[in-house]
């Protein structure tokens, strides 16, 4: 059985299209092929800057109710954002029950290691990776962190310097677009796969709001995550859709990521 945890929290993103990750998150949480859907309910509006972080008291009051969301929820979960912060409490709970054999495959066209004192907008979402390592403000850190050695970065191509030299420092494994293949070699079950939409060529996959050049074609990027073996959650994010139309072909693409996604968990908790 799995459930679709439906999280539309904007509040992360520093975008001027930020606001349309609600309708993607709900729009996309349609398309992924699932026994339940969830919705999170999210508060609707922004916050204040606290501590260098956008919104900080909206998003952790949204931390909190995702986390009493996965409390009620005995399956599979596959959750839809919003903007990649919504990925804590589901990879806190993972981490939680598989401890330090899980590792997190973090699929994006950015390695989001930010740090409020590197990011002036404070939009969390390009922090998340590094406070899933223990390091950022208190309700939006993981309590129990991960190590670096759990964490994988692929189709990364637009981190900055300080975000490279943060990866550099503490030894996270990175792969670009071209060598995206290369981390199967170095993945182990149980795995988190986090996927932000943007990782994507914008060609070719265009609802996002932070577009990157020179992206993972959608065919290749579900090749991958159909090789994956051992995925015990996941998550499809960063979904910014321009209007109430839906264009087919994205749609196309996140039903069939989110069916890779979903069948890999099947086989990986078997």
């Amino acid at each position: 059985m799995t459930t679709v945890l439906c999280v539309p929290q904007w509040q992360g993103s520093a975008s001027s299209r930020a606001r349309r990750l609600t309708s993607g998150a709900r729009r996309a949480a349609e398309l992924v092929p699932a026994d339940t859907v969830v919705t999170v309910p999210v508060p609707e509006t922004g916050g204040d800057k606290v501590a260098g972080i956008r919104s900080y008291d909206v998003l952790v009051e949204s931390q909190r109710l995702t986390r009493t969301a996965l409390t009620g929820i005995d399956d599979q979960v596959i959750t839809i954002g919003g903007d990649c912060a919504v990925d804590i409490p589901p990879i806190a709970a993972a981490h939680n029950r598989y401890g330090a054999a899980l590792t997190v495959l973090w699929l994006d066209a950015h390695p989001d290691v930010y740090s409020p004192l590197t990011l002036p907008s404070g939009a969390f979402h390009g922090m998340v990776v590094r406070a899933l390592l223990g390091d950022g403000p208190a309700g939006l850190r993981l309590e129990r962190p991960l190590a670096p050695r759990q964490v994988i970065i692929a189709g990364e191509r637009a981190g900055d310097v300080s975000e490279h030299a943060y990866l550099a420092e503490t030894g996270l494994r990175r792969y670009g677009v071209d060598d995206l293949e290369r981390v199967l070699d170095d993945l182990r079950g149980p795995v988190y796969v986090h996927v932000d939409l943007d990782v994507l060529e914008p060609t070719a996959f265009g609802a996002t709001c932070y577009p990157e050049p020179d992206g993972v074609q959608p065919q290749r990027l579900i090749d991958l995550v159909s090789q994956v073996d051992g995925i015990i959650g996941a998550a499809i994010t960063e979904h910014a859709p321009s209007g109430d139309e839906v264009n087919p072909g994205e749609a196309e693409v996140i039903r069939r990521l989110g069916a890779a996604l979903t069948s890999g968990m099947s086989s990986g908790t078997s």
